[in-house]
């Protein structure tokens, strides 16, 4: 699965880079984002990192 980030909900408070930091980042903007070309595997941290972001900007 991809995930997205919704950068106009997102407040970069970078729960999602420090739960799943192979596939998010927080970039010059001060906000999330998928690292490119990163992709959801089986470990679990992207749906953990979606249900720990307090404004709910992560989509899976």
């Amino acid at each position: 699965m991809k995930p997205t980030v919704d950068k106009e909900t997102c407040i970069g408070c970078g729960v999602c880079a420090s739960v799943c930091p192979d596939v998010f980042e927080i970039g010059s903007d001060g906000l999330a984002g998928v690292i490119g070309g990163s992709d959801c595997g089986g470990c679990g941290c992207c749906e953990e990192a979606s249900e720990n972001c307090p404004v709910g900007a992560i989509k899976l």
